[in-house]
This record gives C-alpha cells, sequence and structure tokens, in this order.
C-alpha cells in the first residue's frame, strides 16, 4: 500500500536504480615509435639553405582531361566565345562547349547533329541549343551586356558554325 505524500497525494513509483552505461573502454595503446628512416636521407641536410618553391626534377605537367586529344592544341580556324558572370559558350575546331554556373559539358563535332540559336524573349541574352545524334538537346544562354554585343554575337558565331558546320 502506497502511502499519501505531504500534500495528501500518492507518489508516483520510484524507478529501480540504472546501471550507468558503459564506457568506451580502456584507453587507446599509443602509437609506435617511429623507427629510422629506410633508404637514403630525402632532402636536403638539416641545415642547409632551402630553395623555396622548387619543383621536383620528375615533375609532370597535369594530364587533360575529358576527350583524347582535349590537351592536344586546337586546329586553326575561327572561334566564338560568348561570356556572362555565370554561363560561357564557346565554338571552335573541337566542338560546342557550355559552362552554366561551374558545370562544364564539351560536345565533340562527330556526336554533334545540329546547333541552333536565338535571343532570348526579352533580347538580352543568346541562347543556343546543341542536337546530338541520339536526339537529346542543351542549352546555354549567356547575358549581352552591353545589348549591342548581342548583335555582334550573331553575326560571329553565325560564320563561325558556317565554318565547322556549313549543311547547318
Amino acid at each position: 500500500m502506497q502511502q499519501p505524500g505531504q500534500d495528501g497525494q500518492p507518489q508516483p513509483p520510484t524507478p529501480p536504480p540504472v546501471a550507468p552505461p558503459p564506457g568506451f573502454g580502456p584507453p587507446p595503446q599509443p602509437y609506435a615509435q617511429p623507427g629510422p628512416p629506410q633508404g637514403p636521407p630525402q632532402g636536403p641536410p638539416p641545415g642547409a639553405p632551402q630553395q623555396p618553391y622548387a619543383y621536383p626534377q620528375a615533375a609532370q605537367p597535369p594530364q587533360p582531361y575529358g576527350y583524347p586529344g582535349a590537351g592536344a592544341p586546337a586546329a586553326e580556324g575561327p572561334e566564338f566565345l560568348a561570356v556572362d558572370r555565370h554561363n560561357s559558350i564557346v565554338v571552335d575546331a573541337s566542338g560546342v562547349a557550355f559552362e552554366d554556373h561551374g558545370i562544364s559539358i564539351d560536345f565533340p563535332w562527330p556526336e554533334v547533329r545540329s546547333v541552333h540559336y536565338k535571343a532570348s524573349p526579352n533580347a538580352k541574352a543568346l541562347m543556343v541549343a546543341v542536337i546530338l545524334l541520339d536526339g537529346r538537346f542543351y542549352e546555354c544562354t549567356v547575358e549581352a551586356k552591353p545589348r549591342e554585343r548581342l548583335h555582334q554575337w550573331f553575326g560571329h558565331l553565325a560564320h563561325v558554325l558556317g565554318y565547322y558546320r556549313p549543311m547547318g
């Protein structure tokens, strides 16, 4: 039988004592002390003057990524470049490249069925679409500031596309 508390109300039953949660165990063993270095010493001996920013003798230039031959110089021919603060469009001997807010995609000419372009509805940007052989299409829009630049882009883009894609 429960005994009433000081205010006449029965007290709730007290929970059984709970064991403390298990710990993480004993502390880890310390790391082994490093032994003497293996092989010939690396770098200049202690106390020798160092040459700042010296490159190793066997340094290789970074390898290009993307399509084979991406690092090779492009073939001679006209180039088109339209850039704004977020996007860019490049048309050259290798194909068409879009960059949209830092994400790039390249379309080599052998994969391109056609390239279309027009002014945006407000006539403040160039809109370019690439249609691939499998039917997929991609678009990129570049703002033209000042607006007169859009007319320059149209003339130059027509010339470059006519050079690389004379049949469209």
